[in-house]
């Protein structure tokens, strides 16, 4: 697949124990922009974070997670992900959803 030029950076802020069929919700989202055949996507982990409802999340030495924030950013053209964005809509129940322009410098697979 050959992307390049001006494209769209979806961004999806959730927590990492949202859950959606059963599974991780930030997970669910991944399988969903793969199905639609979406260029690419890739889960980010925050180390500290609050959202809407101001309750602080973070990370600390005695304990392991207390449901930090995740971020799942999706790059392609506006148009691709349009299908998207409907599934985001049922399966967010809390969360952040955005979008913005980018220039893509570079998109490689490494396979000639």
């Amino acid at each position: 697949m050959k992307l390049s030029g001006e494209a769209t950076l979806l961004r999806v802020f959730v927590g990492e124990t949202d859950k959606h069929a059963g599974r991780p919700l930030y997970e669910q989202i991944v399988l969903k922009a793969r199905e639609l055949n979406i260029a690419g996507a890739t889960v980010l982990r925050g180390v500290m974070g609050y959202g809407a409802h101001t309750r602080l999340h973070t990370e600390k030495v005695l304990r392991l997670s207390e449901d930090l924030p995740v971020v799942v950013e999706i790059v392609d053209a506006a148009d691709k992900l349009a299908p998207l964005l409907g599934f985001l809509d049922e399966v967010v129940a809390e969360g952040l959803v955005t979008m913005e322009k980018v220039h893509i410098v570079q998109y490689r697979s490494g396979q000639k």
